[in-house]
This record gives structure tokens, sequence and C-alpha cells, in this order.
């Protein structure tokens, strides 16, 4: 659209929660469509849900149109029953997703696990439209297309303060300064603070991974044979999925930076036993862990800032919402029309306690890895 662009990275390019998660394209938010509407309305809520559902194909069209080395696989995705009182929860949503016309299916206990490879599945919620991705390397792949497209990117290159002088953005780093007609803050859940400009309230939710080698054929003939991505139905909930090479890729909620990181790995071997028990023995070769960036209403936002917005509040959707809510801001402050934009912004946000409300969930995380699956 004729645009001079210039991204500055704090640190390197999807060192953040881009290149950090379970890596689900998934059609939709956390929240199921009614939750939705019941937030911001039945109007506004249809039209997010309908934007989100089309929201993969806007990323695997991205994938393919820049020839995104980020290992695509669109089978679909299955939120499974951890326990038979999961199901109850998975049918409303399946309920709700079917009544707006997504292409979901319930599948009962002997379809998930045949799909799963696990006995310890109880039903699934099957979405075809969604898949799964390598995040790093999408995150990756899109700064080489945008460069590509003339944009110009500084990695290592923190944003310091932003002042507003008449009709422009004056943007300080540690290597001089940008000016700019419009900004758009893209910090989510790794705000390092811009003199300037207010820090959205966020709840930091931690979320820790790990990986195993490539696993041999006749285990990768059982586990996941659909390469579909998987999580579950959890209060503390965890995910899996396959990559390209045969790794198990899973993990669950927690951080791995505090006394509890033993705790968290300890639970996970357990759950890796329980759930595949012919992996009980298989190590875990590399561990990692990303930052989730709340809301109390599972709802991302987009706050106004004059002449720019900032985007926050993924709530552990990132993908394809990040891709959908940042094109369409970038076209809203270009043409100055909103009515693209997937939610109506706000002047301010705040969140009480929000840091305390970080603790609790982290607390909670850990006791509950600390006596949950033992045998």
């Amino acid at each position: 659209m004729g645009a001079e662009v210039r991204l500055l990275e704090a640190s390197a390019f999807g060192s953040g929660g881009s290149g950090r998660n379970v890596g689900l394209a998934n059609a939709g938010l956390w929240l199921p469509p009614e939750d939705i509407n019941a937030q911001i309305g039945a109007k506004a809520g249809g039209r997010l849900s309908s934007l989100l559902a089309d929201a993969p194909d806007m990323v695997y069209g991205l994938i393919e149109k820049h020839q995104i080395a980020c290992e695509p696989v669109r089978k679909g995705t299955l939120h499974c029953a951890h326990a038979p009182a999961g199901m109850k929860d998975l049918r409303r949503r399946f309920e709700q997703l079917s009544a707006i016309g997504a292409p979901v299916r319930l599948l009962d206990a002997d379809e998930a696990r045949a799909r799963v490879g696990s006995e310890h599945v109880y039903g699934a919620l099957f979405d075809p439209r969604a898949g799964t991705i390598q995040p790093l390397s999408y995150a990756r792949g899109l700064a080489r297309a945008a460069v590509g497209a003339g944009a110009k990117l500084h990695a290592d290159t923190p944003a310091l303060g932003a002042t507003r002088n008449g009709d422009m953005w004056e943007i300080a780093t540690p290597q001089g300064r940008v000016q700019a007609k419009h900004i758009i803050v893209a910090t989510n859940g790794y705000a390092l603070g811009i003199e300037g400009l207010q820090t959205p309230d966020l709840i930091p939710v931690h979320y820790f991974q790990a990986a195993t080698d490539p696993l041999p054929g006749h285990v990768l003939d059982q586990l996941l044979p659909g390469l579909e991505g998987c999580w579950d139905s959890a209060l503390v909930m965890s995910s899996w999925r396959r990559d390209q090479d045969g790794r198990l890729i899973i993990g669950a909620m927690g951080a791995l930076d505090h006394i509890g990181k033993g705790i968290h790995l300890n639970w996970l071997r357990r759950k890796i036993a329980q759930l595949f028990p012919a992996l009980a023995e298989t190590p875990l070769r590399q561990t990692w862990f990303g930052r989730i960036a709340m809301t109390t209403e599972h709802l991302p936002k987009i706050q106004t800032l004059d002449g720019g917005y900032a985007c926050f509040g993924y709530s552990g959707r990132g993908i394809c919402p990040g891709t959908l809510f940042g094109t369409r801001m970038a076209r809203a402050l270009l043409t100055g029309d909103e009515a693209d934009l997937p939610v109506m912004p706000v002047q301010t946000h705040s969140l009480p306690f929000a840091g305390l409300r970080q603790a609790y969930y982290e607390t909670g995380a850990t006791l509950t890895h600390l006596v949950k699956d033992r045998i």
C-alpha cells in the first residue's frame, strides 16, 4: 500500500511468544462463540468468529506465497477430553461451533484414542480447519518476506521512548531515532516498557515445552498417525504434537526459571508415561518456555494511540489471531478506516492485581504438577 515500514525488535526475531508458542494454528479463540458474544455482543462477536474462522487460510496462504519453511501441516487439531467429565465442555463447544457453520466433529473415545495413539483420552473435538507449524520458523519466515517487500528490520533495537511531535511519532532507540506517522506496538506479553506509552496491564501465564529425540517408525505408526495437533480439557492444560522429524513436542502451563522447574519436568515425564507408555523412558532433549498474555475476558484487545495501535492479550491463540490482527491494524492506519478491525479499539486498558493473578496461575500449575498423575 505504499508505506515505508520499519520494525524495531528488542531482541532476535521470534524470541518472544511468536517463537515459543505451541505451534497450533487454530480457527478461533479459546472462548467458544457464545462466550465471545456475551462479552462484546452478538453482532461484533459473530463477525469476530467469522474472521477468525478464515484466519488459518491466511496463515497457510502466507506460508505458501512466501515459501516459508516452517513445517506446515494442515491436518486439523484435536481438543481432547482429559477425563470423562471433559466431554461436557467439548459438547458445548461442538454445539456452539456447529451453530455458526464450523465443520467440526465430536469424536467418541474409541476414535479419539485411535487418532492420538493413547488410551488416556476420552473423546475429542476435531477441527479440520486448523493445523500445526514450527512457530519460530514462521516468525522468521515472515521477517524475511517483509525484507523482501522492502521493509527495514532492526533486531536488538528496543524502543526506549515514544514522543508525539505534531502529527508524527519519534521513537528513541539505543542506536538512534525513527520518525513515523503511524506506529503499532506489538509486544504483547513481552513489553519492556516504552517511556511515553502506557504498558497495557496483562496477566502473564507461562507455558513450557519439551522435545524428545526423533522417535522410531513403529512408535510413530501409533502416535498421532494423522499428524493432528492436540491439547486437552484439563484446568491446567497440556498440549502435544509431532514435528517433521518425528519428535514428540509436549508441554503444559508453568515456567522453568524458578524452584518449581523440577516439579514441572517430573510431572511431564509422568504425563508422557501415562499418555504414551512406550515412551516412558524416552529422554527430553530440549526444554523451553514462553509467556502467554491473558486478559480477564480471554479476548484480544486493540488500544488506540494517537496515530497508532497497541494490540495484546491473545490468551494462548497467537498464531492465527495475531496474523489477522496485525494485518487489519496496518490496513486501518493506512486507510483511516477502522471498520475492518477485528474488534473495536479501546482507549485504555487496566487489569487490577495482574501480578497477583500471575502468581496464582503459576502456583496453581506447580501444585497441580506436584501431585497429579502419580502412579
